[in-house]
């Protein structure tokens, strides 16, 4: 058998009492992977402003940088927004980085012909918009679906969030035309089966799928070399200019 995947799953969130059931609940869905499930030390406890996203990028990039150091085959970031993504694949060497937007929409758009996205807040929407737009697949989004909750609420009040998601994928099936339905909060993992089986829709589990997609891109890395080109968007900064600028300095920034 072949050594295992090493995962890293990052919730870019200040608090830490859920990684051990997020641990558990990752590895139900993967094969032959280890998980390491963390968080971020100084961070607001959800971000649902971008203002607190905002605060999160040196902890959350570090930890990410870290895990290539320390052997990891895969960071996983923890949250529907997709918070610098871009900027982890560009820094990382042969790391692979996923992250659960646009790992659940790639699989959406295989599994039907349209898709809706159920969120926490209507606050949420705007950005997650952009984000549906700039992966491509504003063609393929029937709609969005608020259950007016905030991120914190999903797991606090699991029978009220699961109330109101169930509510909300059934009209977005029935009154907007979803073929397949993104739950768009990696806090709302553990909801997923039910729906699906009261709506008979694919239902799909953000923080799932992005583990899943790390998963595959790791085979791919290990079988066939495909890793993040180098040579235009993701072209990683060179540590002599981190060095020569101190910023390894201010930033903490772990170097080799």
């Amino acid at each position: 058998m072949a050594d295992a995947k090493k995962l890293m799953y990052i919730s870019p969130i200040g608090y830490s009492f859920l990684d051990d059931q997020i641990k558990n609940y990752i590895l139900k869905y993967v094969e032959n992977c280890t998980i390491c499930a963390t968080s971020l030390t100084k961070a607001p406890y959800h971000l649902e402003y971008l203002y607190y996203s905002a605060l999160i990028a040196p902890e959350l990039l570090n930890k990410i940088r870290q895990a290539e150091i320390d052997g990891f085959d895969a960071a996983i970031i923890g949250c529907f927004y997709d918070p610098f993504l871009y900027e982890a694949r560009e820094m990382s060497n042969k790391l692979v980085v996923t992250a659960p937007c646009e790992a659940s929409l790639s699989i959406a758009v295989k599994l039907g012909a349209t898709f809706s996205i159920i969120v926490g807040r209507r606050k949420m929407i705007p950005y997650m918009r952009e984000n549906v737009r700039k992966y491509g697949f504003e063609s393929k989004l029937a709609s969005f679906r608020s259950v007016e909750l905030g991120v914190l609420d999903f797991q606090d009040k699991k029978d009220l969030a699961e109330e109101r998601i169930l509510r909300e994928a059934e009209r977005a099936v029935k009154e907007d035309g979803a073929e397949v339905v993104v739950l768009g909060c990696t806090k709302e993992f553990g909801f997923f089966q039910k729906v699906q089986d009261n709506l008979g829709v694919p239902v799909i589990d953000s923080m799932i799928t992005a583990c899943k997609e790390a998963e595959y891109l790791v085979s791919c890395k290990n079988m066939l070399n495909w890793t993040t080109s180098k040579v235009g968007a993701y072209e990683t900064p060179k540590d002599s200019e981190i060095r020569q600028w101190k910023l390894d300095e201010y930033f903490k920034i772990p170097m080799k």
